[in-house]
């Protein structure tokens, strides 16, 4: 049976706009970020923008002060328990390649500072992630699921089983 919709039921939507905008400089792969290496730039979708790639070209360039070249969108995140109580919120994501530009606002960074596992230059590392990943195979209570486990973490960070 249907029921009338609530209040809670139609609430407004938000929707945002993020962009990853990377570049390869020196053989180093980076990425765009704003506020101190702590952000991506983002901004919310305005009736103003005539297309969602529009606004994040926008909210890009007004944050960073660094046009963009090849825009993709990469996924939308849309989840109830996303964001505070009595929001919802719309993310899409856009991936974003550059040239890197010195001198503007925004602040480029290594990316595998971010993702230190997926830097597959040397041999792979642990890092405190995979570390407490092992301590979690290690608490299996049997030993084929800390097997399974242990093999699960190595697989996924590139790593061996045994480290």
């Amino acid at each position: 049976m249907h029921r009338p919709p609530t209040d809670e039921d139609v609430r407004p939507v938000e929707a945002e706009l993020i962009a990853v905008v990377a570049a390869v400089t020196d053989g180093e792969p980076r990425v765009l970020t704003i506020e101190n290496g702590t952000a991506l730039p983002s901004g919310p979708l305005e009736t103003s923008h005539r297309s969602l790639q529009a606004a994040l070209r926008s909210w890009v360039e007004r944050q960073t002060n660094h046009p963009l070249g090849y825009v993709e969108q990469l996924y939308t995140f849309a989840d109830l328990d996303r964001t505070a109580p009595g929001r919802r919120v719309v993310s899409m994501c856009y991936l974003g390649l550059t040239r890197e530009m010195p001198h503007r606002d925004g602040s480029w960074r290594n990316w595998y500072e971010y993702f230190p596992w997926e830097d597959r230059r040397g041999k792979a590392h642990a890092t405190p992630v995979t570390t407490a990943l092992f301590e979690w195979a290690e608490a299996a209570p049997d030993a084929m699921l800390r097997w399974q486990r242990r093999n699960r973490v190595a697989i996924n960070f590139g790593l061996e089983a045994s480290a």
